[in-house]
């Protein structure tokens, strides 16, 4: 019986795609038939299968929500729309209590954070929601925290390929600097390699061809200053399943949230998600 409804905005990006056909086979939810999405949208409704989800603008989705909380009470969405949409859908999603999984990178994360914090509707938000990835994240933070300064003196380099209408640079990648930064590597955000070209990634990246247009591939070399260590991590992601089971498991999560007795915690990451005591 499906039991969560949920609205996921951003149709029809290919992520929010995605994550549509995703849980309109999922037995354990129900798909809300709209879609809050972007002013440049021509399309008036994107098809899921056999259900037609009417798309709606940014000046009609106060309208919209009302209704929708009219005929489905409480539901969860997902925001994968774009990175100069995620200030203002939060802010959104808060005074309108709306509970949110936020997959959506970029945007002012500082702000996106306390707005959240301030608010009383709890949210899960994550550069990433691949659950494997996150587990190396926090890894790579115990890492940090247990041995300072590892890799004092090294060089670094990061290289992030995604499809070609990736607008940001990886929330991963920069998320990944600042563990690096505290092992002791000299390194800053704006010297990752984005990489966006199909071009380049086929010939160089040997990356797929099918995956060209969904695809997240990266690797951190760490090299000693006289060359003669080099230390090399990377997660090579081809299509969007990762995310899209990472993303329900977050959702699932924040049901539990809204049942539960509410705390001061608002604001969640993937590692809450991950985390046994999370699941309390």
């Amino acid at each position: 019986m499906k039991n969560t409804f949920v609205l996921i905005n951003g149709l029809p990006g290919n992520v929010a795609a995605t994550m549509a056909r995703a849980v309109v086979s999922d037995p354990r939810f129900q798909l809300i038939p709209v879609s809050l999405t972007g002013p440049d949208i021509r399309e008036p409704s994107f098809q899921v299968g056999e259900i037609p989800v009417t798309l709606i603008k940014p000046d009609d989705r106060k309208t919209a929500v009302s209704k929708i909380r009219q005929q489905f009470s409480d539901f969860i969405a997902i925001d994968y729309t774009h990175p100069s949409a995620v200030n203002d859908n939060a802010r959104f999603y808060v005074q309108h209590h709306i509970p949110f999984v936020m997959g959506t990178t970029g945007g002012d994360r500082n702000a996106l954070e306390s707005d959240v914090s301030r608010g009383n509707i709890p949210a899960v938000i994550a550069p990433n929601m691949a659950k494997q990835i996150v587990g190396f994240q926090a890894m790579m933070a115990f890492a940090a925290d247990q041995f300072p300064n590892l890799f004092a003196g090294y060089s670094l380099e990061i290289k992030e390929s995604h499809q070609q209408e990736k607008a940001d640079t990886s929330g991963t990648a920069k998320a990944m600097v600042g563990y690096f930064n505290r092992l002791g590597v000299d390194f800053k955000p704006e010297q990752i390699q984005q990489i966006r070209d199909p071009e380049v990634q086929q010939t160089q990246w040997h990356i797929p061809e099918q995956y060209l247009s969904g695809h997240g591939w990266h690797t951190y070399t760490l090299t000693a200053p006289d060359g003669t260590a080099v230390f090399e991590f990377k997660h090579n992601i081809n299509g969007r399943q990762i995310y899209v089971e990472g993303t329900l498991d977050a959702v699932l999560f924040l049901q539990k949230q809204m049942t539960a007795p509410m705390g001061s915690k608002r604001l969640f990451t993937m590692m809450d998600v991950l985390h046994p005591q999370g699941e309390s």
